[in-house]
């Protein structure tokens, strides 16, 4: 299982690092590559089942190769299909997407010694109930996900 580490700094190498606030889900961790070949990953919509850590991302549907700002793009997922919007976007650093839930998923990469770090945030903000939200369990299924999905970066780039 995960290694927790302090809620500032970088974690260490292999430890996922917890850094959830009242309405998101946070996970952090250090990746042996550069931040443009995460990057890349992150930003290729194709390829984003090989990362997934909650096993409902099954392929695309359509998307274009390089996921931008405004970027449009369906996954299947398993048992339905999903219409994603790229709401927030810095090349090389930060990509988010939300679909009609409300739901963004962010990731953020950044240099550091050895590799980028790398954190992936399930932010619930927009949504009204938050309270219904926390008390169906979703946050501690996220967080395990976003942990898993992690741990499967860090491992592509071992």
């Amino acid at each position: 299982m995960s290694t927790t580490t302090p809620a500032h700094g970088t974690a260490p190498h292999g430890a996922v690092e917890h850094l959830d606030t009242p309405t998101a889900v946070v996970r952090r961790v250090v990746v042996a590559a550069p931040p443009a070949e995460v990057f890349a990953l992150l930003t290729d919509a194709s390829r984003h089942a090989e990362l997934d850590g909650s096993g409902t991302v099954q392929g695309v549907v359509e998307a274009p190769a390089r996921l931008a700002a405004g970027s449009v793009f369906r996954m299947r997922m398993k048992g339905y299909t999903t219409t994603n919007t790229v709401v927030e976007f810095s090349p090389g650093a930060l990509i988010a997407w939300r679909h009609r839930g409300r739901h963004v998923w962010r990731w953020q990469v950044r240099a550091v010694p050895g590799g980028s770090e790398v954190t992936e945030t399930f932010d619930y903000t927009a949504k009204r109930a938050h309270r219904l939200v926390r008390a169906l369990g979703v946050p501690r299924r996220a967080g395990t996900a976003l942990e898993l999905t992690l741990t499967r970066l860090q491992h592509r780039f071992a």
